[in-house]
C-alpha cells in the first residue's frame, strides 16, 4: 500500500524496511512447505504454533485451535489439560508475540496473496478485532465444554470451530471434495462449509485478512503478548517527522505513529519501512507518540 500523503516525501523507506519487505513473502512461501510438508501422521498430535487445518491433506501438525478445542470437550470426562499446547503458545507468544501470524502463518499467507488483486480495500473499525475473543471463548472453548458434559465428543458435535472453519474448507474440505467429483462420486464438503469457504474468498478480495481480523481465535490469544513479548516494535519519537509514512503502509489499520504493539497488529513489519518504528527483541518498553510534535520535543 503506497502513501496517498503528500508529507510522506519527506521521508524514504528506510534500508531495513525494504530488506524486510522484500524477504517476508520468501519467508512466508518456506513456512508454507514446512507446514505443507507430509512428514507423517504421527506428528497430528503434536499442536503446531500457526491456524492451519491438520485434515489438510499435506499437513502433519495438528491445528493449535482445534487440539484447544478438543480438550475442553473431553474435559469434563477424562479431565486431561493440554499441557504441550499451552506451553506451546506461552512460549510463542512471551517471545514474538503475533509475529507468527505476519510472517509464518499459511492461512494468512493466503490471504496476503488474495489481498494483492488490485481491489479497493474496505476499511474496518478497530473494535472489531474484539469478535476474535468471542469466538474463542464461545466456539473453542465453552461450546465444546458444555457439549462434552452432555457426553457428546467434539467429533460428533453438530456446531463446533471445525465445522465453521474456512481453513478447513480451503485446505481439506476443497482438495478432497474436487478429487472426489473428479473420481465420479459426489461433493462431500457440507453446503454450509462450501459457503463459508466462497465467502471467505469473496471478502478476502475487499477487506485486508478478513479472518485474521474479526475471526481468528489463535491471533487474538497470541496478540494479547504483543506488549509484553520480547520481540516487539519500537517507536523512537525523535525521528519521526509526522509523514505518516508507517500508518500509510499498515495494511491492519492500526495507527503505529499513536501506539504501538497494540492487539490488531499482526507484525508483518511493513511500518519499519519508516526509520520512527524498528522491530527489537529486548524486553518491551511502552513508546507512545507525544501530544505535542517531535520539533517541538526537549533535545
Amino acid at each position: 500500500m503506497e502513501c496517498q500523503v503528500p508529507e510522506c516525501k519527506q521521508r524514504q523507506p528506510t534500508e531495513l524496511g525494504r530488506k524486510l519487505k522484500r524477504i517476508r513473502p520468501w519467508v512466508q512461501t518456506g513456512f508454507l512447505g514446512l507446514w505443507l510438508a507430509p512428514l507423517g501422521p504421527w506428528l497430528h498430535g503434536i499442536p503446531g504454533c500457526v491456524f492451519h487445518c491438520y485434515s489438510c491433506p499435506l499437513s502433519s501438525f495438528a491445528c493449535p485451535i482445534g487440539v484447544a478445542a478438543n480438550y475442553a470437550a473431553l474435559m469434563p470426562v477424562a479431565f486431561e489439560i493440554p499441557y504441550l499446547l499451552l506451553g506451546l503458545l506461552l512460549f510463542v507468544g512471551a517471545t514474538s508475540g503475533s509475529l507468527v501470524c505476519g510472517w509464518s502463518c499459511p492461512f494468512g499467507f493466503v490471504q496476503d496473496l488474495l489481498a494483492r488483486i488490485p481491489i479497493r480495500k474496505v476499511a474496518l473499525p478497530a473494535w472489531l478485532g474484539y469478535t476474535r475473543y468471542v469466538v474463542l471463548v464461545g466456539l473453542v472453548i465453552l461450546l465444546p465444554l458444555v457439549l462434552g458434559f452432555k457426553g457428546i465428543p467434539f467429533g460428533d458435535q453438530v456446531i463446533s470451530i471445525c465445522r465453521l472453519c474456512p481453513a478447513g474448507a480451503l485446505e481439506a474440505g476443497l482438495p478432497i471434495s474436487a478429487q472426489s467429483v473428479m473420481e465420479g462420486h459426489g461433493w462431500p464438503m457440507s453446503w454450509l462449509k462450501t459457503l463459508i469457504l466462497i465467502a471467505f474468498l469473496g471478502s478476502a478480495l475487499f477487506i485486508h485478512r478478513p479472518w485474521c481480523r474479526i475471526f481468528c481465535p489463535l491471533g487474538g490469544l497470541l496478540a494479547l503478548f504483543n506488549r509484553f513479548s520480547l520481540f516487539h516494535l519500537r517507536f523512537n519519537v525523535r525521528e519521526c517527522v509526522e509523514c505518516n509514512l508507517c500508518r500509510s503502509r499498515c495494511a491492519m489499520g492500526v495507527n503505529v505513529d499513536q501506539k504501538v504493539n497494540v492487539s490488531g497488529c499482526i507484525r508483518c513489519l511493513e511500518c519499519s519501512t519508516c526509520g520512527a518504528l524498528e522491530p527489537c527483541f529486548a524486553l518491551p518498553k511502552e513508546s507512545t507518540k507525544p501530544n505535542v510534535p517531535p520539533s517541538q520535543q526537549p533535545t
